[in-house]
This record gives C-alpha cells, structure tokens and sequence, in this order.
C-alpha cells in the first residue's frame, strides 16, 4: 500500500475541475465512485499510484480526510449513499494499458 500523498488530492482537483476528461461508471455499490482518465492526462508519482494492470489500494488517513473534506464531499456526493457520514476512505487505482485510461475508484465507508 502505498503512503498518502499529494498525489492523489491533485488527481481528485483535476478530476473535479475537469468532468468533461473523465469518464463515470455506474457502479454496482451504493458507496463508490469509479471514474476512468485518458493515460495521456500527466500524473504525479504513476509508477506510485497507477500501477500498470495492477490495483494499488490506499486506505487514505483521517488527516487526509480532514484536510479535504470540501473536495471528498464532492465526490460523496456521486454515491447514492445519502448520508454524509463517513468514517473510511479507500482509493484504488490503476494504469489500465490495453484501454489507455487510469482507474480512480473511491470507496467511501
């Protein structure tokens, strides 16, 4: 697992700041975002954390949770999940190569 990292809140900014990039599924939980980016959009760290036909997971830390509450809520806000409190944050990822995208799936918990 790999640590924290700003990494991931720039990927999260980006993802918000420009829906027309990113592709949403539906998902089949009522709790998690899965979102798809083109491998062309440049990341931070993707040996890190966009491992190539790999799932790298992170259990985000609860200083992570507080300091960008603003922006997880965002992202809340695309479940189903009604109820604004949660404790848990688990974000996996991937460098799916065959289809040139990045995987960000975000279970909220």
């Amino acid at each position: 697992m790999a640590s924290n990292s700003d990494t991931i809140y720039h990927v999260l900014s980006y993802i918000k700041a420009h829906p027309d990039k990113v592709l949403t599924k539906p998902d089949a939980y009522d709790n998690v975002v899965e979102m798809y980016l083109d491998d062309t959009v440049k990341l931070g760290n993707p040996e890190i954390y966009f491992p190539q036909q790999k799932l790298e997971v992170n259990r985000m830390s609860s200083d992570f949770m507080s300091m960008y509450s603003d922006l997880l809520d965002y992202f809340h806000d695309m479940t189903q999940v009604k109820d604004a409190n949660y404790h848990e944050l688990w974000i996996t990822t991937s460098h799916l190569v065959d289809q040139h995208k990045y995987l960000v799936d975000l279970s909220f918990e």
